[in-house]
């Protein structure tokens, strides 16, 4: 089940909303836990046993880890046993597939794959859980007393299967006081409604366009059109990911929740580091503060830096997916970091901004080439098809066709990757409240309305980081 589903808006969550506000203060996390297993069981009924065992786990050891705290050695073991089990489940789930097909391929055995399905959002529950055994072992937040509380807090549905990745630091206070108010409510169903329309009517639309292009033959693809559609494929990813972010953000509020905020308008960015301060914010500030940092980060010299920021970019693109594009996507965009530590910067400080920004955007499409495509012989010939100059066709009607009829909505998209929008409602808030609070209420409306006709009427609805 996802958010962008007819059975999600119109079954699961008014039921579910209807029970929660119902049910008295102490029974709402048992509401939480309960909507939370329905929703998976809904994908995969036999990984909620996993999710059980390992929240069993995490809050045996984390106990541990408090009653030992002083004993280094019994310390440790319960966070090696916690974080051993973890990252094993995840490997072997994840991994196994990609390094049986590359052992296979590396001695010309013929070892059977296991096939054995991702669990939904297994890479943000594990995350999850390991930001809460560290933090407990750091002595940065003290451990969960209560089960109950804690199973609440690691099947949270609204951000699990594409995050934001909650800290149990961010919501340790509001699985005991849930700050429910009309006012809370208000402002989660109006991000959630912004969230759906970025998903429905820009994602998915944006989407068949690049899903046409990447289908078709890349030889005979115009240099015009290969751009067009990787262009379609970054605002597709942004608005899939960002949306998915703001619905999981704003059902938070609904239930009297606050979580991280995980976009920041990237595409505005102008330079690949801001770019990563503003895209998938929870995820960078994760890899940073327990594998950069801990490794040393860069008080330990410029060698141990960029040994460091491979090792980050290596395990953030291992992260996303097993294969070899995601690997070579995160040491893309490691050496691109580095080498903006190291000089880069600098010298984008001294140009026109407008330069700066087509550097990082052209830098930014690129990356999303290799993220594409998992056959690395793909990336070769797309690439080739955005730089074929010598491309002989004067005149393209099909690249005419497609821009005919999805310019509309890629300068829709592009506009409202930019905080345009947001800048003038404020603008227009500050001369008259009552206009900008009707045009608002009326905008939010539309969107909802018209997601909702185009789930019932249109099946393209992918959803891009399902996967991981």
């Amino acid at each position: 089940m996802v958010f962008s589903s007819v059975v999600f808006l119109y079954i699961f969550l008014p039921i579910m909303l209807l029970v929660y506000f119902i049910v008295p203060k102490k029974f709402k996390n048992a509401v939480m836990i309960i909507a939370s297993l329905i929703f998976f069981a809904w994908g995969e009924i036999r990984y909620i046993f996993i999710m059980l065992i390992l929240a069993v786990m995490d809050y045996f050891c984390g106990k541990k880890i408090d009653k030992y705290f002083d004993n280094k050695k019994k310390k440790r073991l319960y966070l090696g046993i916690d974080v051993g089990v973890n990252l094993l489940i995840l490997f072997f789930f994840k991994y196994a597939d990609f390094i049986i097909s590359n052992i296979n391929l590396i001695t010309g055995f013929n070892i059977p794959l296991l096939n054995i399905p991702l669990p939904i959002g297994v890479s943000f529950n594990t995350f999850q859980s390991l930001s809460y055994i560290i933090d407990v072992y750091r002595g940065t937040v003290k451990c969960e007393k209560s089960f109950y509380n804690y199973l609440t807090y690691t099947t949270l549905f609204p951000q699990i299967i594409a995050g934001p990745i909650v800290r149990y630091e961010t919501v340790d206070e509001e699985l005991v006081d849930k700050k429910i108010s009309m006012n809370n409510f208000t402002k989660g169903m109006k991000r959630f409604i912004l969230g759906l329309g970025k998903k429905v009517l820009i994602a998915n639309n944006v989407g068949k366009l690049w899903s046409i292009i990447e289908s078709g033959s890349y030889i005979t693809l115009s240099p015009a059109l290969a751009w067009l559609g990787l262009v379609a494929f970054a605002l597709q990813i942004y608005f899939d990911f960002s949306g998915y972010s703001d619905m999981a953000i704003g059902l938070a509020n609904i239930f009297g929740m606050n979580f991280d905020e995980n976009f920041n308008y990237p595409y505005i960015s102008k330079s690949i580091t801001e770019f990563w301060r503003r895209w998938h914010i929870t995820l960078s500030s994760w890899f940073k503060d327990y594998i950069y940092i801990p490794l040393g980060g860069n008080r330990k010299g410029l060698a141990k830096q960029i040994r460091n920021i491979l090792i980050v970019w290596f395990l953030t693109g291992a992260w996303h997916g097993a294969s070899w594009n995601f690997i070579l996507w995160g040491l893309y965009f490691g050496v691109i970091l580095i080498l903006e530590k190291m000089f880069l910067l600098k010298f984008l400080e001294k140009i026109p901004a407008i330069f700066r920004h087509i550097y990082t955007i052209f830098l930014v499409l690129i990356s999303w080439l290799i993220f594409a495509f998992e056959d690395l012989g793909k990336i070769g010939e797309y690439f080739k098809a955005l730089f074929n100059f010598n491309y002989s066709y004067s005149y393209n009607s099909e690249g005419i066709y497609y821009l005919k009829n999805y310019a509309i909505i890629i300068i829709i998209g592009i506009i409202l990757s930019t905080p345009i929008i947001t800048k003038l409602l404020k603008k227009m808030e500050t001369k008259n409240k009552l206009l900008p609070s009707l045009i608002t209420s009326f905008i939010y409306i539309a969107i909802f309305i018209f997601s909702t006709s185009y789930l019932v009427s249109d099946s393209f609805n992918p959803f891009l980081y399902f996967r991981f």
